[in-house]
């Protein structure tokens, strides 16, 4: 167990951070950013790992926590929540859950592991039902995800409250486009089928635009089909290369050279329902984004269009329209970045966590 503290002398309360160490662990973006948001706003967070998530509640007993105003489970921790709930329960304090995805979805609509019908896919939802009601509050990211929450595992609306996932802002933030003779469009992210990878190399054969450079940062299961699609299909006025990932500290520098980025063009419910890291990450450095329409960005941003917000939204995922959309916007002469810097201030940066966490948190403990 760790101490996260700040200043003492300021603490508003203190913060039980419940979670086993894994891929997602404290060093998870969306932990690091509400973690800081939390420190920032006067709270302190002592962090607790559980060797074994289903005892954790015993395990707690032989550490020296002192008192405790609330419990936190962070993404995708299912596991930890019924141990964690017994305890908050016992000791009469908040259950704070943030599980950024539900299970049942990834594993039955996006992995596909499950038919819906079948009897493992109704047994994990009825589970995941049960495990939500644990929590005294339930954070989404989106507004989708909260009606998702309410429609498909039964949460009250009053449960339900949207943090956006926001970005680091002490790496990721704008600067100075700096002149291209040709502009770069920059894919950064993991090529599954959610983020529509195949749809971008499908469109170099269509583009016809001014010269572009077409960058592919990352890796996964479709990069090596993206990369003879590329190879199959090229195109003179596209100019196109294939990076692998780089250090995370590397990638906010990686994104500022860009001129603008890519986002997902997946298909599926989870595609409409989700705004993925990557999206916030370019806005917080400034630069335009092209991606899938979706229903989880706010309507008014929507209706805004390209040059108020420097956001482009694209209803119709088809490698056809992207190639048009990356061509219209690269004959364009306006720069975006301030635009798309200001969109990420007003609906998506730390500001609005910071306001989501003290309206939580003021609102006093379980019964």
């Amino acid at each position: 167990m760790t101490d996260a503290s700040t200043n003492s002398a300021t603490t508003r309360g203190r913060i039980l951070w419940w979670g086993r160490f894994g891929n997602y662990g404290p060093n998870y973006p969306r932990n690091r950013t509400v973690m800081k948001c939390l420190h920032e706003l006067g709270w302190e967070v002592i962090e607790f790992h559980p060797k074994l998530s289903q005892t954790a509640d015993i395990e707690i007993l032989f550490r020296q926590v002192g008192q405790i105003d609330a419990v936190w489970v962070p993404c995708f921790r299912q596991r930890d929540l019924p141990a964690a709930a017994r305890w908050a329960k016992r000791h009469r304090v908040k259950l704070i859950f943030d599980p950024l995805i539900s299970a049942y979805d990834k594993q039955v609509f996006e992995k596909k592991k499950f038919l819906p019908t079948s009897y493992r896919a109704r047994r994990l939802l009825r589970s995941e039902v049960v495990l939500f009601r644990l929590a005294d509050t339930v954070i989404a990211d989106t507004s989708c995800h909260k009606d998702y929450f309410i429609e498909t595992l039964a949460c009250d609306p009053q449960q339900v409250v949207v943090i956006p996932v926001s970005a680091e802002e002490e790496l990721f933030f704008p600067s100075p486009v700096t002149e291209q003779t040709i502009p770069e469009f920059l894919f950064f992210g993991t090529f599954i089928g959610l983020q529509g990878p195949k749809v971008i190399a499908e469109a170099i054969a269509l583009y016809q635009g001014p010269p572009i450079q077409l960058t592919f940062l990352g890796d996964g299961p479709e990069r090596p089909l993206c990369e003879q699609i590329a190879q199959s299909t090229p195109n003179s006025l596209v100019q196109v290369r294939f990076e692998d990932w780089i250090p995370f500290h590397d990638l906010p520098a990686r994104i500022r050279q860009a001129a603008v980025c890519l986002g997902i063009f997946g298909e599926g419910e989870k595609s409409r329902r989700v705004i993925p890291n990557k999206v916030y990450q370019a806005l917080a450095c400034g630069r335009p984004v092209i991606t899938r329409l979706g229903d989880a960005y706010p309507k008014e941003l929507v209706d805004n269009g390209v040059t108020a917000t420097g956001m482009q939204f694209l209803p119709d995922t088809t490698p056809d329209s992207l190639a048009k959309t990356i061509a219209k916007q690269a004959s364009a002469a306006e720069d975006l970045s301030e635009r798309a810097f200001a969109t990420y201030r007003k609906y998506f940066s730390n500001d609005a966590i910071r306001a989501q966490l003290t309206k939580i948190l003021s609102q006093g403990n379980s019964a």
